[in-house]
């Protein structure tokens, strides 16, 4: 069966009942599988020189204790390093923000491990700017990074949004972690090449709920669409929206969870009557 995940609910803030209620709300939605520490994430300071990188990920390490507590399956959410460096203000000059990426690796590979740790599967790891025109040295940045941050005991879904992989996709499909996550209301035309292209032992989440559109989903429609990806996959097609809900009113969010719900469960539908 196809697993109904969500990148990011609509954030509340520190109040644990809240969080707990906001959790249950897409647990009863149908989704298998819980965004945690889905926060926004603030704006941030690149400076050159010997600047250390102390990221606060606890209240993360939190909310993963929380909700394993009251019984969900989680799936931590955390900006990738790269998008962190590139989404980075500088300070004190124009430098090359890739040179900092040599500090900021062995902050990742603790994060990694800590919530491997803690008894985490999978992480997902949103990296949006795959969906951008990258200069060749960033591209092969992510080749590096990943293949360092592969040996963290735990599985790394790679989450892309606001746009398609184009000249990324084979970089993006190739990366050494096990899922990756693509955006097919933005860019529908990239779904036949990433399912040519993706390795086999990968799992593929296929966002083709749209995350900021009111409008429901065409669920004849988009059944359709993934009938072939379900004959191919099997259980690595996950489903989700197309992006993080973090910035939607909530009772838009638990639709937009329902109808991957709903999209999951008819695949399985017709699987069995098949």
């Amino acid at each position: 069966m196809a697993l109904a995940h969500n990148l990011g609910f609509p954030h509340i803030g520190r109040d644990r009942e809240l969080r707990a209620r906001h959790w249950q709300v897409q647990k009863d939605a149908g989704i298998e599988l819980l965004p945690v520490g889905d926060f926004a994430w603030d704006s941030h300071v690149l400076s050159a020189g010997d600047q250390p990188f102390v990221l606060n990920w606890e209240p993360l390490f939190e909310e993963v204790e929380h909700a394993k507590a009251l019984g969900h399956a989680v799936k931590p959410v955390v900006i990738g390093p790269l998008t962190y460096l590139w989404q980075g203000q500088t300070l004190g000059g124009d430098f090359d923000k890739l040179e900092l990426l040599d500090r900021l690796l062995p902050v990742y590979d603790q994060l990694l491990n800590r919530l491997a740790a803690l008894g985490v599967e999978w992480v997902q790891i949103d990296e949006p700017i795959l969906a951008q025109a990258l200069p060749q040295d960033w591209k092969n940045a992510y080749e590096r990074v990943y293949n360092i941050l592969q040996r963290a005991p735990l599985k790394k879904l790679i989450a892309t949004y606001f746009g398609g992989l184009e000249g990324n996709l084979g970089l993006a499909a190739n990366l050494p972690v096990d899922g990756l996550h693509v955006d097919l209301v933005q860019a529908p035309e990239q779904y036949q090449t990433i399912l040519d292209r993706l390795p086999a032992y990968k799992v593929l989440s296929l966002g083709l709920v749209d995350g900021r559109n009111a409008s429901p989903c065409d669920l004849g429609k988009t059944l359709g669409l993934l009938h072939e990806a379900h004959e191919r996959l099997g259980e690595r097609l996950w489903l989700a929206p197309a992006c993080s809900l973090l910035e939607i009113p909530v009772e838009l969010a638990v639709q937009k969870c329902q109808e991957v719900a709903v999209l999951a469960a008819s695949l399985e539908q017709d699987r069995v009557a098949a």
